[in-house]
């Protein structure tokens, strides 16, 4: 890092917005956290309120506007605008006006800060992804999505809870579509080394068996629903979870983390975006891991692959 102060620009400062902008300050990721909005009295009261409390965490600076120059020079651009689902729309619908509000913006954020780090977050985000690589040409380093961290912290959190281990120490990967074909790699996970496959279970603890894997997966997958239902949006996690991906840019820290790119170079994977580990770091989503699988996960990439590509192909991509 270059020493001079960073700036974290996050476009849409709706539910998800505003919990990326809270968790950034919380954290002290960048020294300016830009907010921007259509809405210039959302935005103006959400800087407001920020701002008073300033003094409860490190030094930073958080700023607003319905104007695109309050995202110029940014370090990282965080994109979480997306279309408010109306009564009787489907997901489908949804996602071509988010496409649709991806092609009226970025090109203008990309104008102020062209050297950022572009991170999107907008769901459906593997195709938004897709689409706003196709909108802007910038390469699939520069500009990807959130894809499935998300969904491999709530794996991770799951096998923690099963094993009755603490979170940090389990790795495993939620990889593909961020949605319902996503595939967990139960064959690479390991909790402390110890690959999953063969833990032997903590005194009093349940076997991690076919049942439970099946179960987590299924928990995993429909976590976002049961939330949605409960309070209508998914927002801590997921902003913590893109928080984190920006810090790792930040930093320089060439962290893994399973993001969404092109899968160029991968066979049965190429022109879509999903999600694989990959190295992080300040010049975005940088290397690829080549990732042992099973047969069947394999098999489920692959699979999940081919539905994202009919999603695109319907959006005209």
């Amino acid at each position: 890092m270059d020493g001079r102060p960073t700036k974290l620009a996050i476009i849409g400062a709706g539910a998800v917005g505003t919990a990326i902008a809270y968790s950034a300050l919380i954290r002290g990721v960048a020294r300016t956290v830009a907010l921007l909005d259509i809405k210039a009295s959302k935005v103006t009261a959400e800087v407001l309120d920020l701002s008073h409390g300033l003094e409860f965490v490190p030094r930073a600076d958080i700023i607003g506007s319905d104007d695109v120059s309050v995202c110029a020079d940014a370090d990282v651009v965080v994109f979480t605008a997306g279309a408010k689902q109306k009564p009787g729309q489907s997901r489908l619908e949804l996602a071509e006006a988010t496409i649709g509000l991806t092609r009226s913006i970025l090109p203008g954020v990309l104008e102020v800060a062209p050297n950022a780090i572009y991170l999107m977050v907008t769901n459906p985000v593997d195709v938004v992804t897709y689409a706003a690589q196709r909108i802007t040409g910038l390469p699939s380093n520069q500009l990807f999505g959130s894809g499935t961290v998300l969904d491999s912290s709530r794996l991770r959190f799951l096998i923690a809870q099963h094993c009755g281990v603490a979170v940090q120490s389990v790795h495993s990967y939620v990889v593909g579509e961020h949605g319902d074909s996503e595939i967990a790699l139960w064959s690479s996970a390991t909790i402390g080394g110890v690959p999953l496959t063969s833990w032997k279970p903590l005194p009093g603890r349940p076997e991690m068996d076919a049942v439970a894997r099946e179960r987590i997966r299924d928990e995993v997958v429909h976590a976002a629903y049961a939330i949605i239902e409960g309070k209508g949006a998914t927002n801590y996690a997921i902003g913590l979870a893109a928080t984190r991906i920006a810090e790792a840019v930040l930093n320089d820290e060439h962290r893994v983390l399973p993001v969404s790119t092109v899968a160029n170079g991968f066979p049965g994977l190429e022109d879509v975006c999903l999600s694989l580990p990959t190295v992080v770091d300040r010049g975005g989503a940088q290397t690829r891991l080549e990732i042992p699988l099973s047969a069947d996960e394999e098999a489920g990439l692959l699979s999940s692959a081919e539905t994202l590509r009919g999603m695109q192909a319907r959006f005209g991509l």
